[in-house]
């Protein structure tokens, strides 16, 4: 049996009416656009029958389940992505987006502050070389021209699931050895522990930004996705110690300030 509200057609004590867990509603003609009533129905799978991260049907299954166009299906999926429900691997498919982690600004480790969240952190060292160092990073670590830094590229993972990227120099006058050791872990915590050297302040700039397609494909989502940059340049006693830009995916991530009145 069918029973029509609000342009939505249901189909009621039919089972078997939709494969895979789907939800049995179904599209019908109406004065509510069919991209939009699907929209809804997808959206009220998030959560529920899809678990954050697991992949939705593919677009082929959605037009069958659902009997819409393949036109419908993306424009459905667009406007989830859109509001950051779901989130596109490219080659993969569409995935269910996860709750966004929250952080209090503070001076931490990506480590550290993965942990207080209890979440598992985890690192994939990309490349680490001693190059010299361009403009920005040597005038902040107050290096002189031509002089060496190492450059270190790092993907952040928390839950196995990418968080963010991070582009790094650290002086080699602070830890000239900084290249032969196990990176994957606290940069802060192996400063402190083999190099005595304890990040203590920090000045930090933050803004938002459309990734490029580089490090779309590193962090998991697509090319012009939101991102939060962040650019930290830490020190410490009176030594400049680290220059940084990390991109955190914006469907990940979010900062929390608290604000008082003068």
């Amino acid at each position: 049996m069918t029973r029509v509200t609000g342009g939505t057609a249901e189909v009621v004590d039919e089972p078997g009416a939709a494969a895979g867990g789907a939800d049995r509603s179904v599209v019908a003609d109406g004065p509510v656009p069919k991209h939009a009533q699907l929209r809804s129905i997808l959206l009220s799978q998030v959560g529920h029958a899809w678990q954050p991260h697991a992949a939705i049907p593919s677009e082929r299954e959605l037009m069958v389940t659902y009997g819409v166009s393949r036109a419908t299906v993306r424009e459905a999926i667009r406007a989830l992505v859109e509001e950051q429900k779901l989130y596109k691997v490219q080659g993969k498919g569409t995935f269910v987006a996860g709750h966004r982690v929250q952080t209090t600004l503070h001076l931490a480790s990506f480590t550290e502050d993965m942990r207080r969240r209890g979440l598992v952190p985890s690192t994939l060292v990309r490349s680490v070389e001693l190059v010299e160092a361009p403009v920005e990073a040597r005038a902040s670590l107050g290096l002189e021209e031509g002089e060496k830094a190492w450059r270190i590229e790092r993907l952040r993972l928390a839950g196995g699931v990418p968080m963010a990227f991070e582009l790094a120099w650290y002086s080699a006058r602070v830890a000239p050895d900084l290249g032969s050791r196990d990176l994957a872990g606290s940069l802060y915590g192996l400063l402190a522990d083999v190099y005595g050297v304890r990040i203590d302040h920090a000045e930090q700039t933050a803004w938002a930004e459309a990734v490029d397609a580089e490090r779309a494909e590193l962090l998991g989502v697509e090319p012009g996705a939101p991102v939060l940059v962040f650019r930290r340049t830490s020190g410490a006693a009176n030594q400049v110690v680290e220059h940084v830009v990390s991109w955190y995916r914006g469907d990940r991530y979010q900062v929390h300030m608290s604000l008082a009145g003068r």
